[in-house]
């Protein structure tokens, strides 16, 4: 039929997507291997270890390769983590359609079977999803008790691996609650909200909701009560630690934040661990032990700014913000200049030597009489003027970030200008300070033309973690990486629960995947397969289900494999899948793989954290991961495949394209 002589001819957009993730491979999992990238057009070099960074050193110039980018910048940008695993995915799962075309399964099964399977196994995993208040109780009592943390008894319910496809296999049912979620001393709990009644298992949510799913900000999560800890971790330490992946120097940070931010708000009663105050800062020439969080912003200004500095220590300094360029030429965001008017000189001034130096006198005497000793600019900064103010012994600072306005705005009383001639006596702020920063041991920091400055206003709730490393080229490494720790932890408050890591649940994906294809093929052989005419009657065939669900199981297999080889867990990927293998035999020999896997969990496993457990630790630690950001890199990863395929069967081509065209099945095509 016509729908098979499209499918017989090489996928491009497929096979373009598989080469391009297969770089990624080693990225996967907590022990990763980086790769050097190197700049041809300045010959510097750059150590990555990020998805997101080898995607933009890649020289993307097929349609496909754009769509991936593009796939993963979203990523990045609503998550800032499982770029990875949607990376690999993509790859794997182009592989394993490619492999069902040559089996000559039509395009429309593949689309339709592909989603409904990962829907379904969306669906089963919401049973190895754990409150956030059960991970850190659990956690903090067993780094009280270190032996008692096997000792805990779960109620699993027994559920049929095959209990519905397409439906949700759980047998909890629970209220429906939108309330914040609070973190108390000992844990979350939800604030003046309705407690769930569960049926069996704490572990089995029907809606996959929880008591601590909230409508909050993006970028704030509420503490509150005082620490009732006896490890002192604020009911997120460990949590954290979970999060971490074995990341020890990041943890440090984190907990130096947790903590402050904590300390700040103890009078109020409740504290925040708010993602919005908090910025870096980074300083390639220092040991990552001198690594630290600081109140206020630090920053880098050139040698010449930091003589104004030492000038104004310990003084308190008038301070002014702008929310756009310090130039001539900025105008506002809206902005329309008149139509066929051509400006050839704004304001005449025969005195004046060069053109725009009647705007830099007008500014530079307007900051002059506003008495400002520092301006923090969001965007960029005229150096002519810079210059010109640095004379004068005032600091402007370009390129600052939009919460750092805002940060020092709350404190010191200034409002943001857009432009200079708008300031009014009451916008500038007061009480900020400057000094030079210096490291925890004391040591100078030389970075050739710059200096790292640290600006703050008694009070002022923004922290910036200071990044440092010996290695330049490991700078963006160090900063990829502490951004990703800390939005897992954000959004693991945010979903108010966290997936059982270490592969687990993608363990549970290929076991239910496997089990579903099975249900197919034997439905398939209990019924006669009927002969359709048209490709969309065959997708809906149970003849092509089992296969394509191989298909979707065979990336969660790839997944697992790379995973334990990265981790040491396994010497090969033959050695890997045999492991795997096991393990899905006894999954099906319990009955109940959501069970089998849980137990395998909490007896530490195969799902325990890696080889390089944190320091004073003897065995490997428990591993946790974002709810959300892996489910929608999944989704992410199995639409961006299937629009590629779908587009390269649209597109008509090759010796045959006119014998195509003329047959009975040309009415079943679109043409543009």
């Amino acid at each position: 039929m016509a729908f098979r002589d499209v499918n017989s001819r090489r996928h491009i957009g497929l096979q373009q997507l598989s080469s391009l993730a297969s770089t990624g491979r080693t990225l996967l999992g907590p022990v990763k291997s980086c790769k050097f990238i190197v700049d041809e057009s300045t010959n510097q070099s750059m150590l990555i270890c990020s998805a997101v960074r080898l995607i933009e050193s890649l020289d993307l110039t097929s349609a496909a390769g754009q769509l991936l980018n593009e796939t993963i910048q979203a990523q990045n940008k609503e998550f800032k983590t499982g770029m990875s695993t949607l990376l690999f995915l993509v790859g794997a799962w182009s592989n394993a359609i490619l492999e069902c075309l040559q089996q000559n399964v039509p395009v429309s099964a593949i689309v339709s079977v592909m989603s409904e399977g990962l829907n379904s196994c969306c669906e089963k995993v919401q049973c190895l999803q754990i409150s956030v208040h059960d991970v850190n109780e659990e956690l903090c009592s067993s780094s009280v008790r270190p032996n008692t943390s096997n000792s805990k008894t779960y109620e699993i319910g027994l559920v049929s691996p095959l209990a519905g496809f397409g439906s949700i296999a759980s047998p909890v049912r629970s209220a429906d609650d939108n309330n914040a979620s609070v973190i108390s001393g000992s844990g979350v709990t939800a604030s003046s909200c309705k407690q769930k009644r569960l049926t069996h298992s704490r572990y089995f949510g029907a809606l996959a909701t929880s008591p601590f799913s909230s409508q909050l900000d993006d970028s704030r999560v509420c503490l509150s009560g005082q620490s009732a800890h006896p490890c002192e971790c604020y009911g997120l330490g460990h949590l954290a630690r979970a999060l971490s992946h074995g990341n020890e120097p990041n943890m440090k940070l984190l907990k130096s934040i947790v903590a402050y931010q904590h300390k700040r708000a103890e009078c109020s009663g409740s504290s925040q661990f708010n993602i919005a105050e908090i910025v870096t800062c980074c300083l390639p020439g220092l040991p990552e032990s001198c690594s630290c969080v600081c109140p206020g912003f630090v920053t880098l200004v050139s040698p010449e700014q930091a003589t104004i500095i030492k000038h104004f220590r310990d003084k308190p300094l008038r301070i002014l913000l702008m929310d756009g360029d310090l130039t001539e030429e900025y105008r506002h965001l809206g902005f329309t200049k008149p139509r066929n008017v051509r400006t050839v000189l704004d304001r005449p001034d025969l005195q004046e030597g060069r053109p725009g130096d009647v705007w830099l006198n007008t500014t530079l005497d307007i900051l002059i009489r506003s008495e400002v000793n520092l301006v923090l600019v969001k965007g960029n900064v005229c150096e002519n003027l810079m210059e010109r103010c640095v004379a004068n012994k005032i600091l402007v600072i370009g390129s600052v970030a939009q919460k750092v306005l805002c940060a020092f705005g709350e404190v010191s009383g200034a409002r943001p200008v857009t432009y200079l001639t708008q300031r009014s006596a009451s916008c500038a702020g007061s009480g900020a300070q400057l000094d030079l920063w210096t490291a925890s041991d004391g040591r100078a920091t030389d970075l050739g033309e710059l200096v790292p400055v640290r600006i703050r206003v008694r009070g002022i709730a923004l922290l910036t973690a200071v990044l440092t490393t010996a290695v330049p080229a490991k700078m963006q490494l160090v900063e990829d990486q502490f951004w990703t720790f800390v939005y897992r932890l954000h959004h693991a408050l945010s979903d108010g629960k966290v997936f059982l890591g270490g592969g687990a649940v993608e363990l549970l994906c290929l076991s239910h995947s496997q089990a579903l294809a099975e249900q197919s093929l034997k439905l398939a052989n209990k019924k006669p397969v009927k002969e359709f005419h048209g490709p969309w009657l065959a997708a809906s065939s149970a003849e092509y289900k089992s296969v394509v669900l191989q298909a979707l199981a065979s990336g969660w297999s790839q997944y697992l494999s790379a995973i334990m080889c990265n981790t040491a867990k396994a010497a090969s990927l033959f050695e890997a899948r045999t492991l795997i293998e096991h393990h899905l035999k006894q999954a099906t020999d319990c009955g109940s793989p959501s069970a089998y896997v849980l137990k395998e969990f909490q007896m530490g496993g195969m799902f325990r954290g890696g080889p390089v457990p944190f320091t004073g630790s003897a065995e490997g630690f428990r591993v946790y991961d974002n709810v959300t950001a892996k489910t929608e890199a999944w989704r992410r990863a199995l639409d961006l495949v299937l629009l590629v395929l779908q587009t390269d069967a649209e597109i008509i081509s090759g010796p045959q394209s006119n014998q195509l065209l003329n047959s009975h099945a040309s009415s079943e095509f679109m043409f543009l």
